[in-house]
């Protein structure tokens, strides 16, 4: 993720037709206000400190990469220990020596990710977490061109950096995040769930990827102070779901 609407936020697929696309386009002039108004009034958050890279626990070796955006880099956390990455690592201790990498910055979208991942030139992975999406909505990519993108980031890091499996996480329920209000929580709560439903449909398809729905509450309780990025509890439960799904597949 990144900092919450920026002004082309309101361009979903283009030239969007029937009684959705009529509302699109009536709404227009308030999305852009409120998509300026929330971004003016929504914190900006750090990254949070702490190790990027790591190796503990004992057992059987488990390479791990995790890869996306603001989500994945642990923004709305202090600590990495609290963020994605941190919670992984405390999942999978007990069962693995694991070894772990993160490649993630604030504001990404997939083709921004895909270039981080070649230019960082991660270690061979047994398997790999994958965040992103919400960026992609924001900055108007369509969905097609998006399930594209997604494709090469996923064949990439099968094919060149030898990761066994992907995990990619589905899109959040952006409708309910605490700093979305009226039309613009509406246009980009359907929009992201257009783009998982693709997502879904994408994934199902692949022998060596497998995609984690992100079924959570995303309530002002849990989330940061922003309204937009998760809270420490948030990074948890979505942990924990990983977690549970590639102990399952490796038998750990």
């Amino acid at each position: 993720m990144s900092d919450p609407a920026p002004a082309s936020l309101v361009h979903p697929d283009p030239l969007p037709r029937g009684a959705e696309g009529l509302r699109q386009i009536a709404f227009f002039p308030v999305l852009v206000l409120q998509g300026l108004w929330v971004k003016w009034r929504t914190p900006r958050m750090q990254e949070p400190k702490g190790a990027r890279e790591g190796v503990l626990g004992q057992g059987p070796d488990l390479r791990m990469l995790i890869v996306g955006d603001s989500s994945a880099a642990g923004v709305g956390v202090a600590t990495q220990s609290q963020a994605l990455s941190g919670r992984l690592a405390y999942g999978l201790e007990p069962y693995a020596r694991l070894e772990w990498q993160l490649v993630a910055r604030c504001g990404d979208t997939t083709p921004m990710a895909l270039s981080r991942v070649r230019s960082a030139q991660p270690r061979r992975a047994d398997v790999a977490v994958i965040a992103l999406g919400v960026n992609d909505i924001l900055r108007g990519t369509t969905i097609s061109q998006w399930t594209k993108d997604t494709m090469r980031l996923v064949d990439h890091l099968l094919q060149t950096v030898g990761v066994g499996h992907v995990y990619v996480s589905g899109l959040p329920a952006v409708s309910q995040f605490p700093c979305l209000r009226g039309p613009l929580r509406w246009t980009l709560g359907h929009q992201a769930a257009r783009y998982d439903r693709a997502l879904r449909a994408l994934v199902a398809g692949q022998s060596d990827a497998t995609l984690i729905p992100a079924d959570m509450h995303l309530g002002p309780d849990v989330m940061a102070q922003d309204g937009f990025h998760p809270g420490p509890k948030v990074y948890a439960t979505w942990a924990d779901m990983i977690v549970a799904r590639i102990r399952a597949d490796r038998n750990l």
